[in-house]
């Protein structure tokens, strides 16, 4: 009796030996595969040497860059750009600006020059979500004096420009000045880069775009006003239109938009620390209905989101810690996806 139960024992312990090296052998043979996987593709996407024009966004994160370099056709797979900034702890290290970029160029090779900030010198870039005091900056960092680019940004000299033909007229240029990379030669002026992203602007305000905001209610402005709001809550142009609908929701029921990005714009063209507490005409806990204007310029997934809304009925949203943007229908729910998911940026 005890011979068998030995044996038995001892076959046991084999098998459970065996079931063991059975899972060990896979799971060497998934991280494998996984390894594999992930150094294929980092490698060029293709031999063409070619230069394209990629922009990294203010504020965009590993994810946004990696989604903008897949759908431009730099990189092989999202996830092995933003698996490798991660695995070499490059988030902090990504710089907004214009790069030259080439598809037979390695992840490792991308990520060096995005890293670098060494942007395309011949180019002038106004970024998307900026400000039209940040877009002075950035002209200013271009080369341009401060006296050029103040007189280039006074707005009565383009008042004839297609683009500015519901602009009110005390209104400044903020939010019509679209964001992109511009050539810059010996000759060029100030003048001819506002010029030059007024233009694109025009071409991004198309028929189609004008009658989506009349079916909101909206005025051209009022559009691109709200769109300067979505543009500001969320960089995922994915969850633009969903964002709209929320707002567009708001202001039907008369409901203020409660949104923090308008509060923190009054208070910091202002010259005041960023906060919701601080009382100005864009401050939209205080205030019902849109803000004055455009609170930044606009992209297209912005301009699209206000005349194309989804076809949801949220009423709150949060943006988490986890970088995605959650949305609710009542207060109980918002409250509970704030708590669950935003514990450390909505302290």
């Amino acid at each position: 009796m005890n011979y068998y139960s030995a044996k038995k024992r001892r076959g046991l312990r084999v098998g459970l030996i065996v079931v063991v090296v059975v899972i060990l052998v896979g799971l060497v043979a998934a991280v494998a595969v996984v390894r594999t996987t992930y150094n294929r593709n980092t490698q060029p996407y293709s031999n063409s040497s070619e230069e394209v024009l990629f922009t990294v966004r203010s504020g965009a994160t590993a994810h946004d860059i990696a989604v903008d370099l897949y759908d431009q056709k730099l990189i092989r797979a999202a996830w092995a750009f933003e698996w490798y900034i991660r695995r070499h702890n490059l988030r902090d290290d990504l710089q907004a600006g214009s790069y030259y970029l080439r598809p037979n160029q390695s992840v490792q090779e991308i990520a060096s020059v995005i890293t670098s900030g060494k942007v395309a010198t011949d180019l002038v870039t106004i970024l998307p979500a900026q400000r039209l005091d940040q877009i002075e900056d950035s002209l200013v960092k271009s080369g341009f004096s401060q006296a050029q680019v103040r007189a280039a940004l006074e707005p009565a000299q383009y008042a004839n420009h297609p683009a500015l033909v519901d602009k009110p007229a005390q209104a400044t240029l903020e939010g019509y000045l679209y964001p992109d990379s511009f050539q810059r030669t010996a000759e060029t002026t100030p003048e001819d880069i506002i010029g030059l992203s007024l233009d694109v602007m025009h071409e991004h305000l198309t028929p189609e775009i004008r009658a989506g905001f009349v079916e909101q209610g909206l005025t051209v402005h009022e559009g691109i006003t709200l769109a300067s709001i979505v543009e500001k809550e969320t960089g995922n142009a994915d969850e633009r239109p969903t964002v709209a609908q929320v707002f567009l929701k708001r202001l039907a029921i008369d409901m203020q938009l409660g949104s923090d990005v308008t509060s923190f714009y009054g208070a910091e063209v202002a010259g005041q620390e960023p906060t919701v507490a601080y009382d100005s005409p864009y401050n939209t806990r205080i205030y019902d209905g849109l803000p004055p204007g455009p609170i930044s310029n606009v992209s297209k997934s912005s301009l699209q989101a206000v005349a194309y809304p989804s076809k949801t009925d949220y009423l709150f949203f949060v943006a988490g810690d986890d970088g995605v943007t959650h949305f609710s229908n009542t207060l109980a729910e918002h409250e509970a996806a704030t708590a669950q998911y935003c514990t450390t940026l909505c302290q």
